[in-house]
């Protein structure tokens, strides 16, 4: 994979910048919660975008959450990963490939209460918007 682009969001880039040259040491805790580097290859561009994700851990997968702040529209980063679900991670100075899929209606509930319980804005988020806001599984390839 190329070098990654980061979010064109300056706060983030800023956080993705912090997290990179540090390995992970300063960023992967944002205001108390942890957060992952996602990159993913861009539908049209075909090129690495990077963000920065709040996760959840379950078992040996990572969770995280398309919630883009409760925007009625589907985060980009997720749109991507929908068209080519082979991403990269990084967990602190962990970095691996891993495959995203959207999780399933029987699993659905129990990972947006494992995601809400890292980081209980979520909550607000689902209430802003009439979208299901999908929650993500990533999976070490």
């Amino acid at each position: 994979m190329s070098e990654p682009t980061d979010s064109p969001v300056d706060w983030v880039k800023q956080h993705i910048d912090r997290y990179v040259a540090s390995d992970g040491a300063d960023g992967q805790l944002w205001q108390g919660v942890p957060t992952l580097l996602l990159t993913v290859t861009g539908r049209s561009s075909g090129e690495a975008r990077r963000t920065a994700l709040i996760y959840a851990e379950d078992g040996n997968d990572v969770i995280v959450v398309a919630s883009k702040g409760g925007a009625d529209e589907h985060p980009q980063w997720y749109l991507n990963l929908l068209a080519d679900p082979d991403v990269h991670v990084q967990v602190g100075p962990r970095r691996y490939a891993a495959t995203a899929r959207t999780a399933g209606p029987d699993e659905r509930d129990r990972l947006w209460a494992l995601a809400a319980t890292v980081f209980p804005t979520y909550e607000q988020y689902r209430a802003r918007t009439a979208r299901e806001i999908p929650v993500v599984v990533l999976s070490p390839a």
